[in-house]
């Protein structure tokens, strides 16, 4: 059915006093809309009123037959807000903003009808906020596509900076885009990259760790998969329940750390784990970093022999009688007999020493990989206390300074 001339030219003449009685119905219907900052309602008063006018138009120029606004019109509409407004007025806002301006063009326009085409116009006014409906939800998809891609850049640019340990001005207003700026217990976790869209792995991953009460940042570089797991004390436990979600091979935590800004030292120890885990095959899924000391010091992570040193080369040295039971244990394949025989003590002299090495650095000779762990420490301890080798003619010798010389 299409509205008659007469009935058009009536709507095209009132045309200003239905988009007053529309914003006028916004006030008076919507709290939230009173709510709003006065720029947020000025821009939502702008698309009532270009809505009504290009129903106007689209009733004029179709007589109410065509299938609703084209893409000019939704633009028409639309494009007089900032894209940012989607921010402060969501999808079933917008929606209550539609419907509430199709009542007052409804009421109003079938005021104007003309004898018999009150069903015609109706009919209109239906199938266009119909279609205008469908097009803000167009409009706030594209918006959400547009403020994901910008959220995923931010993100992977947050998480370089973390593995970077650049821990700048820069990377704190990103963070603080992201919502991250008061998140602390944070967690740097390194794995591989898995098969197939990294996109929906990455993802998955998050939607996962939100279930379980944290939160994730995460960005594929490479060949490796790291994520930045924030707001729990609980890293192992959800790495170990987001572990699939990682590609085939070790899957590495570093420590937890206070907050982002302190992330850097966590990114670097999960990291060289990640790079040093292949050399202990039986290493579980995921692992932490501090497990893998041995390993990170064999591929040269300088940190990781400090800590070593420090834990257990250090401590043992202030208390020779466990340092030297230490090394004769190793020594002899962890023989309680043979090493009290080295010693010239009763066994259990030795047995009550291997408990007190064990309270002393947290280690337990008993243990073989913590034994292992020892003797790397022990290992590294006397290097460092080592004066340098200068090579000459290709001889070592041994540096030293002659007494004659000044210091």
């Amino acid at each position: 059915m299409t509205v008659s001339q007469a009935t058009r030219d009536r709507v095209v003449q009132q045309a200003g006093a239905l988009s007053t009685a529309a914003v006028r119905r916004l006030e008076a219907d919507l709290e939230w809309y009173r709510a709003l900052s006065a720029q947020d309602r000025s821009w939502i008063g702008l698309v009532a009123q270009a809505g009504v006018a290009a129903f106007v138009g689209w009733l004029r120029d179709t007589g109410g037959r065509g299938r609703g606004p084209d893409q000019q019109v939704t633009a028409d509409i639309f494009g007089s807000a900032p894209r940012e407004l989607t921010w402060s007025v969501s999808l079933s806002q917008t929606l209550d903003i539609v419907r509430t301006v199709v009542d007052v063009v409804e009421d109003q326009v079938l005021l104007l009808a003309a004898p018999g085409d009150k069903v015609a116009l109706r009919e209109g006014v239906l199938r266009y906020s119909r279609e205008v409906a469908f097009s803000a939800a167009q409009v706030y998809a594209e918006a959400a596509e547009a403020r994901g891609a910008w959220d995923a850049r931010l993100e992977a640019l947050v998480v370089d900076a973390v593995v970077r340990a650049e821990a700048d001005d820069s990377m704190q207003s990103r963070a603080t885009a992201l919502g991250w700026g008061s998140v602390a217990s944070v967690t740097v976790v390194a794995g591989s990259t898995p098969s197939g869209s990294t996109a929906a792995a990455v993802d998955a991953l998050r939607r996962s760790v939100a279930r379980l009460g944290a939160t994730a940042l995460a960005a594929v570089q490479r060949r490796r998969l790291v994520v930045v797991l924030g707001g729990t004390t609980e890293a192992m436990k959800v790495v170990t329940a987001i572990a699939d979600n990682f590609g085939p091979g070790p899957v590495v935590l570093g420590p937890t750390v206070p907050h982002l800004f302190a992330a850097g030292r966590s990114a670097r120890a999960a990291l060289s784990g990640l790079a040093a885990a292949p050399a202990w095959p039986a290493a579980p899924r995921p692992v932490l970093s501090d497990e893998l000391l041995p390993e990170r010091v064999l591929a040269g992570d300088a940190s990781a022999s400090r800590v070593l040193v420090d834990r257990i080369h250090h401590p043992l040295e202030g208390h020779p009688a466990l340092l030297t039971t230490a090394t004769a244990y190793l020594e002899t394949g962890g023989s309680l007999e043979a090493t009290a025989r080295a010693l010239f003590v009763h066994p259990n002299t030795v047995r009550y020493r291997l408990g007190r090495i064990a309270e002393v650095t947290g280690y337990d000779l008993a243990h073989p990989r913590e034994a292992h762990t020892i003797a790397i420490a022990l290992a590294v301890g006397r290097l460092s206390d080592t004066p340098p080798v200068e090579w000459r003619a290709g001889a070592p010798t041994r540096t030293r300074r002659i007494p004659s010389e000044p210091a």
